[in-house]
């Protein structure tokens, strides 16, 4: 294989470069359907069921996506031409396409302006679209109202919303339930009719989903464009998951574009002053060039789209393929010293047999290490690893391709072997020799120290963490936390009965004309005592509504509450007071028109099911919320303080689906690093052949990954959707420089037969190779703290760092462990 493999790239290097060329051509046009994916599946745990209840409670309470708008007029907010501007943007608001509503002050009932008894309150309901409602009544109403306060209104009643729903999208709703249930059959329990239908489902529903995305994109690019147009007199900030979500992918492409460019410029400067020849610049990059597209177009073939945790996937097979290449050229130039009269052509090929084994091997193990990802839980990071498991083995199929052709085009030039960096490997080896033992001991400090910050680290973060405090964003969650109740959508679903408690209460129940019977009411034209809907309405089950709406509100992290409790406290002020009895309940339900019972009602009522919804919006900028506390709190809180049994409580939305994934994460890490860990060491020792040998290679790994998170965990960093990954790099990049030095180690040993000599040689030769990929890398990603995505710079900062960690394990611990231990035998003094 080996003698084909140089055949074909040495006697043949333009035969090489067209094959090259061709598969690089027909993947490249693919990547034109290269796409990035934010929606809600990329926040979630695959098989979570919590999900599947999310999609239920969406359908059964009839909520949309939807975007806030906060505005604050220069003016006040209740002069006649304040009113008239914010009237005209929700206007223009309402003509685009996909958004079916747009909730405002303008469309909701003023329910003291009127003056009138509740009983008449129906056929008196005014608006402030009404021309003879007076403005300052109008204020007091609605800032005064719990219904709209915090909703609509602030507090100080300066800054209003404007609450955008986008319609709905029945086609992707109905292939996602479809896609669900056939989902959580075991695929084992699956026929073969339904394995097909769920295949055609997945690309149907990865069709829709895409087309939805990019609608939801134009829609959030198109809001902004009108409110641009009105920002000249108002403070406007826009918040909501949907932009949340549209823009986390507008930051990572950003950051893609001109930090990839940045890193790119970087690593060009850094070749070219490391080894001062053109080809060392030229043949790296496109061996960088062929990869990335080939990767890129590959995932555009396969429809793969790349998310927010995966996204970093192409600064990491930069750094494997600058690697890769650093190493060939640097034995390349080695072989220019040693071995002056053997001919260029001898020469690659020589480079070549030296190290398509041990970057073979780094390669392979690189692999494992990603691979070790599908381990998760979370389908971005499962698609991440498989993503990186394609694109590590291009890389070495290009890298061992393009590297080998180029340079036999090439004459020689032996000028290139001229003044380098200052080398610091010497002085690693001098370190290393004098002061062995004290290498030793920092290593054991080094390793309790981060297993104590380990026990330190933790998962919780919040959206608002992710972005700089002067971006649109930021400020936009900051605004709407503080005058409109929050950003975050949680709910809270109570079933009033379980199955066995409502059984019993219908055997046992007097029947609605009993009830009639036994009350005195007045009676209305409108009142229809077919209405059987509104007989569920009585004074037992609005006291408890009303119990546990104000429960969750007390509590520090919720924001504004609606609920059939938010109505209630409305209805009760305007009737003095006091509450109303069944019959007066069940009247005012008959009296209500339609438009406000779908307005008021439907959203947090299912009579059918005997089931009320909280909707809870968590307040993002509490510096104290903890997110998975505050589920435990809100479900023990409302068994003990409302005697429900667990069944009754359900919480679902996006807030409850982000901390299962934050869970995930934290056993992912834990799953995913043990596995990583047990998988190389039983590699190395095939690769190895020795136990020995693989106890010692793989400690500076397992330092260097516990290194990176105990300071994760003393620095309070959290592990997130981005950071989860720097544990499989720093193992990634320290195995590597782990296989080249033992590899060469072994190679030398029996020519020096003394560990010092050894470990002098490998410093100055596969050392040097490490040194400058490891500087390249450095140089290149320190960059990334430039970001307004502060994902980007941990992910910068922490990819720095672990390369450094890797380098100086590498360069001083390892060989000082194989110098204590002497895996090789005894050597001759």
């Amino acid at each position: 294989m080996i003698n084909f493999y140089l055949q074909l790239v040495l006697k043949k290097p333009l035969t090489c470069l067209l094959l090259v060329f061709l598969i690089t051509l027909s993947l490249g046009w693919f990547t034109q359907y290269f796409r990035l994916d934010a929606s809600s599946d990329t926040l979630v745990v695959e098989g979570d069921t919590d999900l599947e209840l999310s999609r239920q409670t969406n359908d059964r309470y009839n909520t949309s996506n939807f975007v806030f708008i906060s505005y604050n007029p220069t003016a006040p907010l209740f002069e006649a031409t304040s009113l008239d501007r914010l009237r005209a943007l929700k206007d223009r608001l309402e003509l685009i396409d996909r958004v079916s509503s747009v909730q405002s002050i303008f469309s909701v009932p003023l329910l003291k302006v009127a003056g009138v008894p509740l009983s008449e309150l129906a056929d008196n309901i005014k608006t402030l679209d009404d021309p003879d409602v007076d403005l300052q009544a109008a204020r007091d109403d609605l800032s005064t109202s719990v219904a709209y306060r915090d909703v609509l209104l602030s507090e100080d009643a300066e800054t209003t919303a404007l609450i955008v729903n986008f319609a709905e999208t029945p086609e992707l709703d109905e292939a996602a339930g479809q896609r669900a249930l056939l989902r959580v059959i075991p695929e084992a329990d699956r026929s073969r009719q339904q394995q097909i239908e769920l295949t055609e489902l997945e690309i149907r529903y990865r069709e829709l989903n895409t087309r939805a995305d990019l609608n939801q994109h134009n829609d959030i690019a198109e809001i902004r464009s009108i409110l641009d147009e009105y920002r000249t007199d108002a403070v406007i900030v826009m918040g909501g998951v949907p932009m949340i979500a549209d823009d986390l992918i507008t930051f990572v492409k950003n950051d893609l574009q001109t930090f990839g460019l940045a890193i790119l410029v970087f690593i060009i400067i850094t070749l070219g002053y490391l080894f001062r020849e053109v080809r060392y610049i030229g043949i790296p990059l496109t061996s960088c060039a062929v990869t990335l597209i080939c990767i890129v177009g590959l995932l555009g073939l396969l429809d793969w789209p790349v998310t927010v945790i995966s996204s970093n996937f192409i600064s990491l097979l930069l750094i494997i393929t600058i690697s890769l290449n650093v190493h060939l050229i640097v034995r390349y130039r080695e072989l220019e010293v040693l071995e002056a009269s053997m001919s260029h052509q001898d020469r690659i090929k020589t480079t070549l047999q030296n190290m398509v084994k041990p970057c073979a091997y780094t390669s392979f193990t690189t692999i494992v290490a990603f691979g070790s990802l599908v381990s998760s839980q979370i389908p971005p990071i499962i698609n991440f690893g498989l993503m990186m498991v394609i694109g590590v083995a291009l890389a070495f199929l290009l890298t061992f391709l393009v590297f080998p052709a180029l340079m036999s085009l090439m004459q020689e030039n032996k000028s290139s072997s001229g003044k380098r960096l200052v080398d610091v490997t010497p002085y690693m080896a001098a370190l290393t020799a004098k002061f062995g033992k004290g290498i030793l001991v920092v290593a054991s400090v080094i390793f309790v120290f981060s297993v104590a910050g380990l026990n330190q680290l933790e998962v919780e973060n919040s959206f608002i963490d992710y972005f700089d405090e002067s971006t649109e964003i930021y400020q936009g969650m900051v605004s709407i936390d503080q005058n409109m109740g929050g950003t975050t959508p949680l709910d809270v679903i109570i079933n009033l009965y379980p199955e066995e408690g409502l059984e019993e209460l219908t055997a046992n129940n007097a029947e609605p004309n009993e009830l009639l019977e036994e009350d005195e009411f007045f009676f209305e034209e409108e009142f229809n005592q077919d209405d059987e809907a509104g007989y569920w309405f009585t004074t037992d089950k609005m006291e408890l509504i009303l119990a546990i709406h104000n429960y969750l509100d007390e509590l520090p992290e919720t924001g504004k509450i609606l609920s059939l409790g938010t109505v209630l406290q409305v209805v009760y002020e305007l009737n003095d007071d006091e509450p109303l009895d069944n019959l007066e309940l069940a009247v005012l339900y008959g009296l209500i028109p339609q438009d406000y019972k779908n307005a008021l009602i439907t959203p947090y009522v299912s009579i059918e099911n005997d089931q009320v919804r909280f909707a809870i919006r968590v307040l993002e900028t509490n510096p104290d919320l903890v997110r998975n506390e505050l589920l435990e709190n809100i479900r023990a809180g409302l068994q003990q303080e409302f005697d429900l049994s667990l069944d009754q409580v359900q919480l679902t939305g996006m807030f409850v689906l982000y901390n299962n994934m934050l869970l995930s994460l934290f056993d992912s890490q834990i799953l995913t690093l043990s596995l990583v860990l047990a998988v190389i060491f039983i590699m190395f020792i095939i690769l190895f052949r020795s136990l020995k040998l693989a106890v010692l290679g793989i400690l500076p790994n397992i330092l260097a990954a516990s290194a990176v998170l105990g300071l994760m965990g003393w620095m309070n960093i959290p592990l997130d959707m981005m950071t989860i990954t720097i544990a499989a790099i720093s193992v990634g990049i320290g195995v590597d420089n782990t296989i080249h030095y033992i590899h060469r180690f072994k190679v030398q040993f029996p020519k020096q037969q003394n560990y010092q000599k050894t470990m002098k040689y490998c410093h100055s030769s596969i050392g040097q190779a490490m040194y400058y990929t490891s500087f390249t890398i450095i140089v290149g990603f320190s960059i990334l703290v430039f970001s307004n995505f502060i994902p980007t710079i941990y992910f910068g900062l922490l990819t720095s760092l672990a390369m450094f960690i890797a380098l100086t394990g590498a360069l001083t611990l390892l060989p000082q462990l194989l110098i204590t231990f002497k895996p090789l035998g005894k050597e001759v003094i």
